[in-house]
């Protein structure tokens, strides 16, 4: 009896030991855990988001939209313009980097959880639907894909998901350009859905549509425009699949004019002027003129052609145009009048020349016929002795008479006096060119920079 019951309070000492020790080694584990709860939280919660995106994977097909035989999917869009430009006249194109973002409702993906929206990786929007949007104006497109594709996807639990993308997009700009360089146009950036029409899917701006596309405040990458406001809008086009709607974003721009001050009017300008001081030239200063008729001539030319490579092969004349026509009118035409001048200075020349030897002719005649009296008068001499007082005396008379006939020929006229006199076209050149001229530039710059140009595709 003694034996058994020291064996059973040893045993009962023993299971006391164990349980002591059992209760310490809970007691730290709990310790341990108590003193890391938040990542306790954190990994429950990555695997109770595992478990609900397998959940919402679980059966989904991407190849079917939202809703698909009982209502219209919506998807709202908005647009953040990072960088526009450059502008090319060209290729009548520009270029735009944006912030795409689409909104739209998914009922199959609706989740409960302890967050209500899943920031998730562009990884999951390959395994789910997306729309098919397209740029209808689009030449050409890049989605940057540097360091990793740039898109973000955010997922709330009532199913509604935010995909946004940064794209590059290179779209067509029809311009007008009769009023160049005085010109503005609106760029349009045109999207829609590809395959869906109305009665499947809708585009529509979200929240106010005059903040729906943003241009942000050093966004502008412009040399030769003002980026004057943004407006935005919608259109349906019909096609024969069905009936579209198209989400359009108009961007106005203003071109500055003071690269082509410089390059192109002040050059005219000048050459319109140098061409002019020719008129107060003398017009026997055949070279000089010839020189400065024939330079300006080529120098408008020149210009003409140099300032039409910056702009794409158009069929009617821009303002530019009409100011260089102008010009090398204004050119030609002091060409011509030095011409006309020349012609008539050479006949004037050629006539008064022969009036003045023709005035000359009669007068040496005369001169002649009384030096040869002399001469007669001393052969008469030799046979006649008894005349030679006189002969003497009329001899003394003819050299009197010689004498004195030099002063008058003198006094002929002189040809070359009307050689360099100024001529009258010059004269009236010298103040019509310089009026016209003037004439000429109030109205064209009163009637290009007050008038509004006229803007293709405005809205």
């Amino acid at each position: 009896m003694g034996d058994g019951m020291c064996c059973s309070s040893t045993m009962r000492r023993l299971w006391v030991c164990v349980l002591l020790v059992s209760i310490a080694c809970r007691l730290s584990l709990a310790q341990d855990v108590a003193g890391t709860p938040k990542e306790a939280e954190l990994n429950d919660n990555i695997t109770i988001f595992t478990r609900i995106l397998d959940g919402l994977l679980d059966g989904y097909d991407n190849r079917l939209r939202p809703g698909l035989g009982e209502k219209v999917t919506e998807i709202k869009t908005n647009i953040f313009v990072t960088s526009f430009g450059p502008v090319s006249d060209t290729e009548m194109e520009y270029t735009i980097d944006v912030f795409f973002r689409q909104s739209w409702k998914d009922e199959r993906l609706c989740f409960k959880g302890p967050m209500e929206m899943l920031p998730l990786n562009n990884l999951l929007a390959s395994n789910i639907w997306t729309p098919d949007t397209f740029f209808l104006n689009g030449k050409k497109s890049i989605a940057h894909n540097m360091t990793t594709p740039n898109k973000l996807l955010r997922l709330k639990d009532d199913g509604t998901l935010l995909y946004t993308m940064r794209l590059t997009i290179s779209a067509e700009c029809p311009m007008q350009l009769e009023d160049f360089p005085m010109d503005a146009h609106a760029c349009p950036l045109k999207f829609g859905s590809y395959a869906y029409p109305v009665s499947e899917v809708v585009y529509m701006w979200s929240g106010e549509q005059a903040k729906s596309v943003v241009v942000a405040e050093e966004g502008s990458r412009l040399n030769q425009y003002h980026l004057i406001r943004q407006t935005e809008g919608t259109e349906d086009i019909y096609t024969s699949r069905g009936q579209y709607t198209v989400m359009m974003a108009h961007f106005y721009l203003k071109r500055k004019i003071g690269y082509f001050v410089i390059q192109t009017y002040m050059p005219c300008f000048m050459t319109v002027i140098l061409s002019q001081v020719s008129f107060w030239l003398n017009r026997e200063s055949v070279p000089a003129r010839t020189v400065f008729g024939v330079t300006t001539v080529l120098t408008m030319t020149t210009l003409s052609i140099s300032a039409r490579n910056s702009l794409p092969k158009v069929a009617y004349a821009t303002a530019m145009d009409w100011f260089i026509a102008v010009c090398y009118a204004f050119v030609f035409s002091a060409l011509i009048e030095f011409a006309t001048v020349n012609y008539f200075t050479k006949r004037s020349w050629a006539w008064d020349g022969k009036k003045a030897m023709e005035a000359q002719q009669p007068k040496k005649k005369d001169h002649l016929a009384l030096s040869k009296k002399p001469n007669n008068t001393c052969l008469s001499g030799v046979n006649y002795t008894t005349n030679l007082t006189k002969d003497a005396s009329i001899s003394t008379i003819s050299n009197s008479t010689a004498v004195q006939l030099k002063p008058s020929e003198a006094k002929a006229p002189d040809p070359k006096k009307t050689y360099n006199s100024v001529s009258k076209i010059d004269k009236m050149s010298r103040i019509v060119f310089p009026v016209l001229f003037g004439t000429f530039n109030l109205v064209y710059w009163a009637t290009y920079l007050n008038r509004e140009p006229v803007i293709k595709g405005a809205v």
